[in-house]
């Protein structure tokens, strides 16, 4: 790539992170003065000091699902937070859905030639 589309793509990804950053301040926000500071998983309490590590999660997995009155959040620290998003990725793939990648196997053969290249090797 040329530096023209490498400024263009840094652009775009800073200003995806910057509006995923506001939206998020949002519904944390809210989520914070609505729900007690408290890892809805683990019970962990949090107070000033530790309340970065508390997470909003949203319950339908849709960041774009924010209900002004909190019904898809959740809070969870963030060890919780991982656990439960990796639980969902496990799940996912159990059911089914990375079949059709099961099912197309390798994209190449390895072995394609090798017969002519065993024959080169005993002439």
């Amino acid at each position: 790539m040329n530096n023209r589309s490498d400024d263009k793509l840094n652009q775009l990804v800073a200003s995806a992170r910057v509006a995923s950053e506001t939206r998020a301040q949002g519904y944390r926000h809210k989520a914070l003065t609505m729900y007690p500071h408290i890892c809805g998983r683990c019970a962990r309490e949090f107070d000033k000091k530790n309340l970065f590590e508390l997470t909003v999660h949203h319950r339908n997995h849709n960041h774009d699902d924010n209900p002004e009155d909190g019904s898809n959040w959740e809070l969870l620290c963030v060890y919780c937070h991982d656990n439960e998003h990796q639980r969902n990725l496990d799940t996912s793939r159990h059911n089914g859905a990375d079949k059709e990648a099961q099912r197309k196997g390798a994209t190449s053969n390895p072995f394609a030639d090798l017969k002519s290249l065993l024959k080169k090797k005993s002439e």
